[in-house]
């Protein structure tokens, strides 16, 4: 069996799965706030509860653990860097999970882990280039080829919401937040949930949350639309950024962003407005697994 485990800024999942990819068990606590310790804790517990459930279920350990983190291990020092949960930043996760499951345990990028579920079984299954993006209340992104995640020698491969914004207007050079990474303008700013929701309010003096703003721009309110519009812009501008460089077969989108229906219908023509092609037939597909899909692309860390 494979277990992955999910670690999010409000949540850990944990699930485990078959060789065919069924799944024999999924659990969700919330993570711990404020404490390495307490994360490292949680991450070992809900590995031994999968484990637990699954020697009732007839399936006797240990098996084989991957861990999907808002961040990445640095080939440098071996310690976690570039994280948004920052409590895990600077500390020596993977050393310590395995020291308390007595195991290897390997670890990537929540994004990458994304890319690769989808790649595997999902959205993109068959396509040998996959780029997917995580759009929620931050922004990340992975790279999946021949249906495995590519991390690079530095470990920052698919760091896409770590670049600037593409193109950007005067008012857009001039009005960008600071990202929690410390650089003015990063694309998480931007085209995150959190994103989306801050740029309504600068503009408005409104604060409603996203799914609110969509639902006000379906209402017929002019203000919601034009954040919407200003929105698909900037996402637009970011996958075309994107598509010059790598030029994927299928992009994923994932999170709460993602299902926002209107994105799909509006993407590819603004997108093919900025690529440097004569036109983009690139598939722009919501994640097949949804929300499930990092903690299903944690357990094929260990490929199929």
């Amino acid at each position: 069996m494979r277990i992955g485990v999910d670690l999010g800024g409000t949540k850990i999942e944990v699930v485990a799965i078959d060789d065919a990819g069924a799944e024999l068990f999924r659990h969700r606590i919330d993570t711990p706030r404020g404490t390495y310790q307490g994360i490292l804790d949680a991450l070992v517990g809900i590995v031994g509860e999968a484990e637990n459930r699954l020697a009732g279920l007839g399936h006797a350990g240990p098996h084989t653990v991957g861990i999907g983190i808002p961040g990445s291990i640095s080939p440098r020092t071996g310690f976690a860097m570039n994280a948004n949960s920052t409590e895990i930043n600077g500390q020596p996760l993977q050393q310590d999970l395995e020291a308390a499951l007595h195991r290897e345990v390997r670890l990537a990028n929540d994004a990458n882990c994304l890319a690769a579920s989808e790649a595997v079984d999902g959205a993109a299954a068959g396509a040998k280039v996959v780029f997917a993006a995580i759009l929620g209340t931050g922004c990340g992104a992975g790279i999946a080829l021949n249906g495995a995640a590519w991390e690079g020698p530095h470990r920052i491969g698919g760091e896409w919401g770590h670049n600037p914004l593409p193109w950007p207007s005067v008012e857009e050079l001039t009005t960008g937040d600071t990202c929690w990474c410390g650089k003015p303008g990063c694309l998480e700013t931007w085209i995150s949930g959190t994103g989306f929701e801050n740029d309504f309010r600068r503009v408005t003096g409104r604060s409603l949350r996203g799914r609110e703003i969509i639902a006000a721009m379906e209402a017929g309110d002019a203000e919601a639309a034009a954040n919407f519009d200003r929105y698909i812009s900037r996402l637009a501008r970011a996958l075309a950024h994107m598509a010059n460089i790598l030029d994927p077969e299928v992009i994923v989108l994932g999170g709460g962003m993602s299902r926002v229906r209107h994105i799909y219908d509006r993407l590819p023509a603004e997108i093919e407005r900025w690529v440097f092609s004569d036109h983009f037939r690139t598939p722009i597909r919501p994640a097949l697994h949804g929300d499930s899909s990092g903690v299903r692309g944690a357990a094929w860390l260990w490929g199929r």
